[in-house]
């Protein structure tokens, strides 16, 4: 409740997400939802790997989880408009649920084939193209507005928690057989629905104007209008499309570090530690002044801790920078999902979020498909050089094309 009703109420104010019901149930929500999409993609990948033994179609599961999100972007923003929020991620989280439930069943009754789970994985792709906008567009309605930095921080490290534990989880299971990862992954997805479900939002928005191809694109549209708003997501974009340098890292463990998969393991960990470390952090200590230097500073020291990375010929300074890099990448994570919240008007909010969704998954893909083929052309350690320097430069010229960010002084505006 706002600070406004607690007055008239005479009930203390909220001073903490972590002791607000509705954000509690929020995200347990996503991290149960998280949680089950990285222990399926672990499994998904080992049985694909097993039943076909090709790399190629290893990159084919990565597409089907991905073209649903191009193709449904601004239909999710219209629909996350326009119906309760709650009942769309929690039906979301169900359709995954029936998704991984289908894949136990196929592996159990030996009817899976490549193409089927391609299919199930595409499905569940929609599912979450859906859900992923329209839980960062509940927010809004779930925690009161002076809550919004603190409940993204406390979003984020849900997010980096799953990332963290799910992979693990989903290797450990498999081990057990693939259709026990699906089992629990199916669990786990229809806990996260329920749990979504009970949330009682305190302000349920939706549009009211007439669904036509202008409002459809109209999120596209205000992000354009809003220089603070396109700057940061633009800025990201760009950002993570140079600074994919993680894409690398089985040959830095193996050729570089001269480590087997244990270091791997330890390397691909160090960013996810570093980024629930530093969303811990902020979410007790959230960014109230200078946002604008702080995020331009941020995205600098990822492009420092990238160079130090592709320097790096030992596994605990390699590990170091790795861990700062995903500290730093965390706070432009925190600074854009606010800004997002605050400045766009609520009934706006999920189109405006279905972009930002598009952003993120593009620049993430594409990042990993632009360190890939810079590594072919120049090499290991030039392409991550390259990709650490030009984030620098991304973020020296975002200064110069958008002095409003640059000068920013509170997530407010």
């Amino acid at each position: 409740m706002s600070s406004a009703s607690d007055a008239t109420t005479g009930q203390a104010p909220v001073v903490s997400v972590a002791r607000h019901p509705p954000f509690i149930l929020f995200w347990f929500g996503r991290v149960m939802s998280t949680l089950s999409f990285q222990m399926l993609s672990v499994a998904v990948g080992w049985q694909v790997y097993e039943i076909t033994g090709s790399a190629f179609d290893l990159g084919l599961v990565g597409l089907a989880q991905f073209i649903p999100m191009v193709l449904l972007t601004f239909v999710v923003g219209q629909v996350a408009d326009r119906y309760d929020r709650r009942a769309i991620a929690s039906i979301c989280m169900i359709v995954e649920a029936l998704a991984a439930g289908a894949l136990a069943l196929g592996t159990y009754q030996g009817w899976l084939t490549r193409e089927l789970i391609l299919a199930l994985v595409a499905i569940g792709g929609a599912g979450r193209a859906f859900e992923s906008p329209t839980m960062a567009a509940l927010v809004q309605g779930v925690v009161p507005r002076e809550l919004i930095p603190q409940a993204a921080a406390w979003t984020t490290s849900a997010t980096q928690t799953a990332q963290i534990l799910g992979p693990a989880l989903g290797g450990l299971l498999y081990g057990f057989g693939s259709m026990t990862a699906y089992v629990v992954a199916c669990v786990f997805f229809s806990v996260g629905g329920v749990l979504v479900a009970l949330i009682r939002a305190e302000r349920v928005v939706s549009t009211r104007e007439p669904a036509t191809l202008k409002t459809m694109f109209s999120g596209l549209s205000f992000i354009r209008s809003r220089p603070i708003i396109l700057g940061t997501l633009s800025l990201d974009l760009f950002a993570v499309l140079l600074g994919g340098a993680t894409a690398l890292l089985p040959i830095y463990a193996r050729d570089i570090l001269e480590t087997g998969p244990w270091g791997l393991g330890l390397l691909r960990t160090s960013p996810a530690v570093g980024a629930l470390t530093m969303s811990v952090v902020l979410a007790h200590f959230p960014i109230r002044h200078h946002v604008g230097r702080a995020l331009f500073a941020s995205l600098v020291v990822f492009g420092l801790a990238t160079v130090v990375f592709g320097l790096s010929t030992h596994l605990l300074v390699s590990m170091a920078a790795l861990f700062v890099l995903g500290a730093s990448d965390v706070i432009s994570v925190v600074i854009r999902f606010t800004l997002v919240q605050l400045q766009t008007p609520p009934e706006m909010l999920g189109r405006v979020s279905a972009v930002n969704s598009l952003f993120i998954g593009t620049s993430n893909q594409l990042g990993e498909f632009e360190s890939g083929v810079t590594a072919a052309l120049f090499g290991v350690v030039p392409a991550v050089l390259i990709g650490g320097a030009g984030t620098i430069a991304i973020a020296l010229l975002w200064m110069v094309l958008f002095p409003q960010l640059r000068k920013l002084k509170s997530l407010e505006g």
